[in-house]
């Protein structure tokens, strides 16, 4: 992260005299945090676990371009441009959890920590606010979607939150190496997750890549499982089909059980989770299809950026670009089937 804009920050400061806020207020919604809490490439809020409304304000004398990432490393907010002199406002709605990022791993810092960058960040003001009625957007998966811990391992889920605006949030209880068997079984994985799901929220299923030895009809009745519990409480569930591995064949197709994930059983998880969502009248995001044609068009040289093909050998999890651009895709299908409403998407 690069220079803050520290003359913008003093300045406000005097100005608006800003002093500093117990967290207790912030807590009861009297008194929102602010930048008093901000250094100048990171923000602390002694808040409990919650979901919050982030409003910033952008800009300084310079031409400036601000993101903001935080928690365990999840991208909140794309990097935004302002012009010298001006302010530039953007919202969004975090959720702050423990653990912070994988529900089976470190706990992580109490409250919630946002990290300011950018290729040129200014910083000039900042809101966080308890977010009173914002919708939940749930993910259920594994290491393909969590919020990866280490760089350069990035889950799409971890990139999903820069895509929504204030009042929608994600709540990524995506863990690594799970399978249906093994999240249903887990007590700190779909025990804790479907208490926490409220009338109209969104959950989106992806599990596949480690249901290596589950046989079809077990792979079947998870799915189904996940999905009434869902609708037990009165949520949404949306079922997506898995992203590639890139594992190409020598006439520059993935038409193989290695990148379609396939299991060694034969069992074919994404026509499984096609069939299920057909049956139980579930959206499907096919998000199998999608990264399929996306490898395919760039090839084997250009989707080498998408995967950790050139930092680890790795054919199965995503880079930054790899997981942001599967993110995307994500983000256009929860537009194009209705299931957010197009005003709380960034789009483009």
């Amino acid at each position: 992260m690069r220079r803050f804009n520290i003359a913008v920050l003093a300045a406000l400061t005097l100005t608006v005299g800003l002093t500093s806020v117990p967290a207790a207020q912030a807590r009861s919604g009297h008194t929102p945090l602010g930048i008093e809490n901000c250094t100048a490439t990171a923000c602390h809020f002694d808040v409990p676990p919650g979901t919050y409304n982030v409003e910033v304000v952008l800009g300084g004398d310079a031409e400036s371009s601000t993101g903001i990432s935080g928690e365990t490393r999840r991208a909140l907010l794309p990097e935004t441009g302002a012009p010298a002199g001006e302010r530039v406002v953007r919202s969004f709605t975090v959720n702050v959890r423990t653990p912070e990022g994988e529900p089976t791993g470190a706990a992580g810092t109490a409250g919630l920590d946002l990290a300011v960058g950018g290729s040129a960040p200014a910083l000039a003001d900042i809101r966080v606010t308890p977010a009173r009625h914002a919708r939940q957007v749930f993910l259920v998966g594994d290491s393909t979607v969590c919020d990866q811990p280490a760089d350069p391992y990035t889950g799409w889920g971890q990139q999903l939150p820069q895509y929504l605006r204030r009042g929608v949030s994600v709540a990524n209880y995506a863990d690594s190496g799970e399978s249906t068997v093994t999240y249903l079984g887990n007590p700190l994985l779909w025990a804790t997750v479907q208490p926490l799901i409220r009338p109209g929220d969104l959950v989106l299923v992806q599990l596949a890549h480690n249901d290596k030895t589950t046989d079809e009809a077990t792979y079947r009745a998870n799915l189904e499982t996940l999905v009434a519990g869902v609708r037990e409480k009165g949520g949404q569930p949306v079922l997506v089909t898995p992203i590639v591995r890139r594992w190409f064949n020598a006439d520059g197709t993935l038409n193989n059980g290695t990148a379609l994930l396939v299991n060694g059983l034969g069992v074919d998880h994404p026509a499984v989770i096609r069939s299920v969502a057909a049956t139980q009248e579930v959206p499907l995001i096919d998000l199998t299809a999608k990264t399929k044609a996306l490898v395919e068009s760039l090839g084997v040289e250009g989707s080498k950026a998408l995967y950790l093909y050139n930092e680890k050998r790795d054919n199965t999890h995503t880079s930054v670009h790899g997981a942001t651009v599967y993110a995307g895709l994500v983000r256009d299908e929860l537009v194009a089937q209705h299931l957010v409403p197009r005003g709380t998407v960034r789009v483009g």
